[in-house]
Formats: structure tokens, C-alpha cells, sequence
């Protein structure tokens, strides 16, 4: 992807799973990439990773539901990596339950991680790349968010969120030279599908409804970040682009 090499880009949830995808193939299109998570002995591990591979990166740990923690990860993160060009707001919590079997304790810790973690961060990044003209955010919403997922009905209602709160952002700070944009992934093989339905036939069932014929991979998504981060994508900003292999068509 044209202009990545050399610029620096935190990537929150960064310690495993489509998170830890991301650092890599953005560290190989030549990043600086700072790897935050909530579990530091994994964003140390990832960092290693990156930097046994010639890159350059930083391993901070923060819980996102901490505004003042965030900002001092953001700004320990410039002081090793340099200004921030990209931000990736992937962290993400859930845990499957229909709506009517959860509470508002639940319902709190769903929002605090998935809505107000991206909102924290981005605040935190945001006045840097508007004071240089200059960067892109990039946020993992999910197409749970767009079209309704059974069992994720509060996450959905964040990633939705994300959506909407992307747009926004992306209508006041396009004439300032920063872009937001979404990437939406479908069902996708992470720990949380795991969870659903630790059997695999929830597994089955979806890649006999999805037309490519299987769920989602990690590997399947930093393509698209790193595009949306690149220049190539400079002209493109409060859009969602779905990764669902065809169950979604929006």
C-alpha cells in the first residue's frame, strides 16, 4: 500500500486474534506500530514479534475504560514511535446471552469496552492528526452492528454506535486532512465465536450460509485496514466496508 512505510499507527486489541493480524501486516508494510491491550504480557509478546521481524514497535497495556490511562498510553506511545499518522480501534469485549437474560451490569461493561474504549482513544489521537493535517482512523465495527445479530444485541447496538459516530467525525475533520472509516467483519473465527458454541456446529451452520463457503479468518481483515490507512485510500472517508464473504451485502 502506497505511503504506509515510516508512519506510525496504534492499534488497540492488539495482543491476539484479528488485532495481533493487523500489527503484523501493518509492520510489514514498514509501520511503527505501538500494539495496546488490556492483557500487557500479550502486547509485549506481539511487540517482540514485530520488532524480532525488523520492525519497529511499542507494547503498551491500558484498559480503555480508563480516559486518563488512554491518554497516557497515546502520548507514551508517540514519545517511543514518534506522532501518530493511524489509529485502529479494535478492541472488543462480548459475551453471547439473548437480551432478556442479561442486566444493566452487563449491559455497562458491553458499552464501556466497545463504544466508550473506541471514543477514548480516538479522543486522545484525534487532536494530533487534525493540529499536522494529517492521519486516518480506521475502527472495527461489525456487521452485527448493521444487520442485527441474535445473542449480541448490546454489542450490536455499539458497533452500530461506531458507525454512526465514525461518519460524524469523518464530516468534521475531512477538510482537515484526517479520514475515518469502518471495517466491518461478518462471522469471524475468533474467541468469541469459540464461546457461542464451543461444539463448532454454529461454526458449520454459518459457512453453509455464507456464499464463499466458510467463516471469517483473522488474515482475512488487515488487508482492508491497511488499504484504508494508505494513500491509495486518501479520497475515501465515512465509509464501512463489510468482510462477511458475501453473507452481507449492504
Amino acid at each position: 500500500m502506497r505511503g504506509l512505510s515510516g508512519k506510525s499507527v496504534l492499534v488497540t486489541g492488539g495482543a491476539r486474534g484479528i488485532g495481533r493480524a493487523i500489527a503484523r501486516r501493518l509492520a510489514e508494510e514498514g509501520c511503527a506500530v505501538g500494539v495496546l491491550d488490556l492483557d500487557g504480557d500479550g502486547a509485549s509478546a506481539a511487540a517482540a514479534e514485530l520488532r524480532a521481524a525488523g520492525g519497529r514497535a511499542a507494547a503498551l497495556a491500558c484498559d480503555l475504560r480508563d480516559g486518563p490511562a488512554v491518554e497516557r498510553a497515546v502520548a507514551a506511545c508517540e514519545r517511543e514511535l514518534g506522532p501518530l499518522f493511524g489509529l485502529v480501534n479494535n478492541a472488543g469485549w462480548d459475551r453471547a446471552a439473548d437480551f432478556v437474560d442479561t442486566d444493566a451490569a452487563f449491559w455497562r461493561q458491553v458499552i464501556d469496552v466497545n463504544l466508550y474504549g473506541p471514543l477514548h482513544v480516538t479522543r486522545a489521537v484525534l487532536p494530533g492528526l487534525l493540529e499536522r493535517g494529517a492521519g486516518r482512523v480506521v475502527s472495527i465495527a461489525s456487521d452485527a452492528g448493521r444487520v442485527g445479530s441474535s445473542g449480541e444485541a448490546v454489542y450490536a447496538a455499539c458497533k452500530g454506535g461506531i458507525v454512526a459516530f465514525t461518519r460524524s467525525v469523518a464530516r468534521e475533520a475531512a477538510r482537515r486532512g484526517v479520514t475515518l472509516n469502518c471495517v466491518s467483519p461478518g462471522p469471524t473465527d475468533t474467541e468469541l465465536l469459540a464461546t457461542i458454541d464451543p461444539t463448532g456446529r454454529l461454526q458449520q451452520a454459518l459457512a453453509r450460509a455464507i456464499p464463499m463457503g466458510r467463516v471469517g479468518r483473522a488474515d482475512d481483515i488487515p488487508g482492508a485496514v491497511a488499504f484504508l490507512l494508505s494513500d491509495d485510500a486518501a479520497f475515501v472517508t465515512g465509509q464501512v466496508l463489510s468482510i462477511s464473504g458475501g453473507l452481507t451485502m449492504v
